[in-house]
């Protein structure tokens, strides 16, 4: 992949070795209207909740034992966590991750903070997704 436009090859900086962490428990993805509150629930201390919203809707991605059943949901994914902090500098990892999966015809859903990337796949393809990566270079803790 050639370097973005304006930016020295000295500057790019592409990942060597990823390194992914398989996060205990099962998710759900939630869809709500975009006006809607937040709901009360994703304040418990789960493990992980990310909370997203835009002009069209809000989406919540929480440890699926916390979302009431009448939720509009997508339920049962595993959540890989790239082991980080990432720089900023580097490109092209969730490119790597995300081909790597997509030629394995595993769907996913990407979540990016300050820090790092998580990528979620539904749980059903998970060993699947690990074999692929594992073959692909990457280091996989349990």
């Amino acid at each position: 992949m050639p370097p973005r436009a304006g930016v020295t090859d000295a500057r790019v900086h592409r990942p060597s070795r990823i390194a992914l962490r398989v996060i205990v428990g099962r998710f759900a993805i939630c869809r709500f209207p975009a006006t809607d509150a937040l709901p009360a629930w994703i304040w418990s201390p789960a493990s992980f909740v990310t909370i997203t919203r835009s002009p069209t809707e809000l989406s919540v991605v929480a440890d699926q034992r916390l979302v009431p059943p009448a939720t509009h949901a997508e339920r049962d994914f595993a959540l890989l966590e790239v082991v980080g902090p990432i720089d900023f500098q580097v490109i092209g990892l969730l490119a790597q991750l995300t081909r790597v999966l997509a030629q394995s015809a595993i769907p996913l859903f990407a979540v990016s903070t300050f820090d790092t990337d998580y990528i979620l796949v539904r749980d059903s393809d998970l060993e699947r997704g690990l074999s692929a990566l594992r073959d692909a270079g990457c280091d996989i803790q349990r």
